[in-house]
């Protein structure tokens, strides 16, 4: 198939603002202009593709019926983007994207099946069968497409607490994980030799099981690891579909996502002590619950009040504020954001450690503090300001419960063993807001800090808990 030049530059061009979006998106401080580049190349990529692929009556006449069926497609789907984005709270922002991600796999998927059901009208057909590269390119995207859009929904399902978050470990797990995707890299590779219909759709059937079977036994302490490799899946879906449409910037974006999602998935990995090939594999080294996530509410613990907060925090020469996802779901970033503004004001140096799976996605609290208008110059990543607890007079925790749970580092039966946390436990004082003691952490296990004689617990609702705070303050 000729390519138009023109065209070509376009989807450069296109691939360029592409990778700019990418850099900008690496800070907060720059996620603006990441977001308006991505949505520039976004729009010369697709109105380079209508305009070269629009369809025709013949060489001049072009299709008018055709095309303004495909508008109104464009429109009905930008009316639901724009709805979705203008109502979606932040705290369902995981979901979104599990979602989204469920939704590019899905278009892989039909895609794949209408260049298999018509191979002649995409261009990849000679003699009434498939081009042997087609077939590779059809095979792995209708693949990993499916295998995107159900990892998505269980994903999905976890997140937004229709599914239990913990592990579900199904048993002999692994013999089926890997039996299921020997068969279907097996299907793939006889496809090459024949194009019967039961070997795609067996693919197809295949990898949308396999997709369910490894995100069920991922537990909710590694979800964040698992947003973003559907991320890298969908990126890789939508690459081959690229191959099969012959469109470069399908090819381009597809790539860049699918690489950028494979390194985040491998650095929140090592953040967290986990490894890259047990997570993608389905909770390889996942355990089955002991039952022993239930709180310990025997154990003697301190009950404060805003006001013994307040006071503390004002005599404090330094406050170290760990959020957590139970800021976002009490929408306290704002008033948070107040309460440091008073401090900052008795002379209190205030600082804020972000932990990389504080939240259900990565960057979930960076997003949720610059929303707040909080100085990117106060927000810092655990291990730049994990060695901080020792010479801090106050560890202010809002919402957070896995990341802080010293048993990270004790017991080798924790499910979330090994993940580095912030030593909050160091600190010469421990707030902790928490709703109330009988509940415990994403990962379903119990915080030894609660009990420490140096923490005091402040139970109630975040942000009426910090508004309180803010006005014993004053």
């Amino acid at each position: 198939m000729a390519v138009n030049p023109w065209a070509a530059l376009a989807y450069l061009i296109a691939g360029v603002c592409f990778i700019l979006a990418l850099r900008g998106l690496s800070s907060p401080a720059t996620s603006q202009r990441g977001n308006r580049n991505g949505m520039i190349g976004m729009t010369i990529a697709v109105v380079t593709t209508l305009i070269v692929h629009a369809p025709r009556l013949d060489a001049t006449t072009i299709d008018f019926v055709t095309a303004v069926e495909i508008l109104i497609a464009i429109g009905i789907g930008a009316a639901i983007g724009i709805a979705t984005a203008r109502r979606i709270k932040m705290t369902d922002m995981p979901q979104l994207v599990a979602a989204f991600h469920s939704l590019v796999g899905l278009a892989a998927v039909l895609v794949g099946m209408a260049a298999y059901l018509n191979p002649e009208a995409f261009g990849i057909a000679e003699a009434g069968q498939i081009l042997l590269q087609s077939r590779v390119e059809l095979g792995l995207g209708v693949a990993i497409g499916a295998i995107t859009f159900s990892g998505s929904v269980i994903a999905f399902a976890k997140l937004n607490g229709n599914m239990s978050g913990k592990p579900i470990l199904l048993p002999a797990r692994h013999i089926i994980n890997l039996g299921t995707i020997a068969a279907i890299l097996g299907l793939v590779a006889y496809f090459l030799t024949d194009q019967s219909p039961w070997v795609f759709f067996t693919i197809t059937i295949l990898s949308f099981v396999i997709g369910f079977l490894l995100i069920i036994p991922i537990g909710g302490a590694d979800m964040p690891v698992v947003v973003s490799m559907l991320n890298s899946y969908s990126g890789w879906a939508a690459a081959a579909m690229g191959f099969t449409l012959h469109n470069t910037a399908m090819i381009i974006t597809g790539a860049l996502v699918g690489s950028s999602g494979a390194i985040l998935s491998y650095i929140m990995c090592a953040a967290m002590n986990r490894s890259f090939i047990s997570v993608i594999a389905g909770g390889f080294g996942a355990v089955a619950d002991s039952g022993g996530g239930e709180a310990k509410e025997q154990r003697p613990w301190k009950r404060g009040s805003a006001e013994d907060a307040a006071f503390l925090m004002g005599q404090a020469e330094q406050v170290i504020i760990v959020p957590g996802y139970g800021m976002a779901v009490a929408q306290a970033q704002h008033v948070l954001r107040e309460m440091t503004d008073k401090l900052k004001e008795h002379g209190v140096k205030v600082k804020f450690a972000i932990h990389p799976v504080a939240g259900r996605m990565p960057g979930h609290m960076n997003v949720l503090l610059a929303e707040a208008s909080v100085p990117y110059d106060d927000v810092f990543e655990l291990e730049d300001i994990n060695s901080e607890f020792a010479q801090t007079d106050v560890a202010f925790i809002i919402g957070a419960n896995d990341v802080v749970n010293p048993s990270a580092k004790t017991d080798k039966a924790s499910p979330i063993y090994g993940m580095p946390v912030f030593d909050v436990e160091k600190a010469k004082t421990v707030l902790f807001i928490k709703r109330s003691m009988g509940g415990v952490g994403y990962a379903g296990v119990d915080n030894d800090v609660f009990y420490m004689d140096n923490t005091m617990m402040l139970l109630a609702d975040a942000k009426k808990m910090v508004e309180d705070i803010v006005k014993a303050l004053d």
